[in-house]
């Protein structure tokens, strides 16, 4: 074991993650020969094929599963070791940090943070990927460090930390020929409706609400994203439901109005989420702080819980 080089540690680690070693070797910075060489080597030091091509990329043998876990963890403990050594100084870090996020976040959240960025950590860049049915592996596995938005697809092992709580609001155009200062349970049943099919907000407590309430809504459009829903509001006799700080930021863009929902709908709170590998990582602790003081409820106590 004396022989084993730490360094082919992190490219069985990266094959495994990938099933790919051309694309381990990139995650690395390194050629794709030296990456293979560092496989060669690690299969003659344990005496397995440890991956083997198939289908679906290189799929690892039963060995290979079975010390994958202990390979892992002694790279956690190197990364935890290294991180100790200092903490995080934003105005000189040179970090980009992948967030995933909704599209109402996007709209709600980016622009401030992004912002705040440039002033006092101009150096982080930041990724933003869409939360899908991938978001809990990508976190695990690092590929993610921070989650923001309404993910109750989360299980053990991961850190929350509420952000604020959204209610809904109803859009309406300002000059809808039918809607004037208050929207009743028989406008809101009779209007058309544009409806939001997207995946990781609270918008589905909606549906469920009001379906389970025998409350009928004729929708005329549906659509992926709520990025152009308060557009269409504006320039059609359209109504939408949508979480409040959509809504309120919306309207500032838009000949739109906020009237509230005419049905009883329970709020929702919008949670920045992480993995506890990172928990202790001082730049994640520093983005998720900046992105609570930033955007948090001031009635909110600063506080994670481990789900």
């Amino acid at each position: 074991m004396a022989k084993l080089d730490l360094e082919w540690l992190t490219v069985f680690d990266e094959i495994y993650r990938t099933a790919s070693v051309s694309k381990a070797a990139e995650r690395l910075g390194i050629s794709q020969a030296a990456a293979s060489t560092a496989l060669i080597k690690l299969r003659a030091h344990y005496g397995d094929t440890l991956f083997s091509r198939t289908a679906r990329g290189m799929q690892p043998t039963p060995y290979a599963q079975a010390i994958q876990p202990s390979l892992r963890a002694v790279l956690d403990h190197l990364e935890q070791t290294h991180r100790s050594r200092g903490g995080f100084e934003p105005s000189e870090a040179r970090r980009t940090f992948r967030i995933g996020m909704t599209d109402i976040s996007e709209i709600v959240i980016l622009p401030t943070l992004l912002n705040h960025l440039r002033q006092m950590a101009p150096g982080v860049q930041v990724d933003i990927e869409k939360i899908s049915t991938d978001s809990v592996r990508r976190l695990q596995d690092g590929e993610v460090d921070l989650a923001v938005g309404f993910m109750p697809q989360l299980d053990a092992g991961f850190y929350q930390q509420v952000l604020f709580a959204q209610n809904f609001v109803c859009l309406v155009a300002v000059g809808h020929p039918r809607i004037a200062a208050r929207l009743s349970k028989a406008a809101f049943s009779r209007e058309g409706h544009v409806l939001v099919s997207s995946s990781g907000t609270g918008h589905a407590i909606v549906d469920k609400v009001l379906e389970r309430a025998g409350v009928e809504r004729s929708v005329v459009l549906r659509v992926p994203s709520f990025l152009g829903v308060a557009r269409i509001v504006a320039e059609t006799e359209l109504i939408a439901t949508v979480p409040q700080r959509y809504g309120e930021v919306m309207a500032t863009r838009e000949r739109i109005r906020l009237l509230p929902v005419p049905h009883a709908l329970p709020q929702y709170d919008v949670k920045q989420h992480w993995h506890e590998r990172f928990h202790t990582d001082p730049g994640n602790a520093w983005l998720r702080r900046t992105i609570f003081d930033l955007l948090g409820d001031t009635g909110n106590e600063v506080r994670a819980s481990l789900k």
